[in-house]
């Protein structure tokens, strides 16, 4: 992806960043759902455990004065008023869920920083990930009920996981904007930032992240995820493989030698 690109990854060190640049408001236009595919593709390599520069974590970020206006009506009014619409609005649906799910699956922790205005696709892409920062300036919106549509990659399931239903279709009824505050009181957003410093603080939080075991924070996302789809149960018969694989782990042997010898917390991580 080149630095024009309407979607780029930049790397911090440890810490893959996903820019959305695509001024003035930057609207999810067919170039930007095909951008981030091509993003969320080039993630799933950049985070796979072989890869000696692999990254970390992934911080999603946006330029411009909002991070996302929302999705260019004419891309919906082009499928409407052409043939097949029922298939063709299936197929984007289709392909934009598959960038939820990969997001989603990444074996490191991914992070969405939202400085201002976040509307529908950059608000559901937000629910994908496992933590959302926001300033306290932010406000967000799944707004699709003024074209008719209901919010479909993957906002009114995640919002019912966060917020629980009857928020999710409260959110998604009235179209309405929310501010962080809010938010954060109903568990969708996980921490309300001052505006003064935001983006510089939510990079300090992807990197923070980034430096603890990889492989254990990996181990996290299965269990959370399982639980929260199949149950605690069927989260607690997964323990002895994936938490017991970390026995195995070079930062697991590592942070046990260095408690024992130089007290907690003084561990350091390789993410191997």
């Amino acid at each position: 992806m080149t630095d024009t690109a309407p979607v780029r990854i930049e790397r911090d060190g440890d810490v893959a960043v996903v820019v959305l640049d695509n001024p003035p408001l930057n609207l999810f236009t067919p170039a930007v759902f095909d951008a981030y595919e091509s993003a969320v593709d080039a993630l799933v390599a950049l985070t796979d455990a072989g890869r000696a520069d692999r990254a970390r974590a992934v911080l999603f970020e946006a330029r411009g004065k909002v991070v996302s206006g929302g999705v260019d009506v004419t891309v919906f009014r082009d499928i409407a008023e052409g043939a097949e619409p029922a298939r063709r609005g299936g197929d984007l649906w289709a392909r934009m869920l598959r960038v939820a799910q990969a997001l989603e699956d990444l074996p490191v922790p991914t992070i969405f920083a939202a400085h201002g205005l976040t509307l529908t696709a950059a608000f559901e892409i937000s629910l994908c990930c496992d933590i959302l920062l926001a300033a306290e300036k932010a406000s967000f919106g799944l707004v699709e009920i003024v074209v008719g549509l209901t919010p479909s990659m993957g906002g009114p399931q995640r919002l019912a996981e966060r917020a629980g239903p009857a928020r999710a279709r409260e959110l998604i009824f009235t179209g309405e904007r929310y501010p962080a505050a809010v938010l954060e009181r109903w568990n969708v957003v996980n921490r309300v930032l001052p505006d003064d410093g935001f983006a510089a603080a939510a990079r300090d939080y992807a990197h923070r992240v980034a430096a603890g075991p990889t492989i254990a924070h990996a181990a996290t996302k299965r269990l959370v995820a399982t639980s929260v789809r199949e149950g605690a149960r069927a989260a607690d018969a997964l323990v002895p493989e994936v938490s017991g694989a970390l026995f195995a782990t070079d930062d697991l042997r590592g942070a046990v030698a260095s408690f024992l010898s130089d007290g907690p917390g003084k561990a350091t991580y390789a993410g191997r």
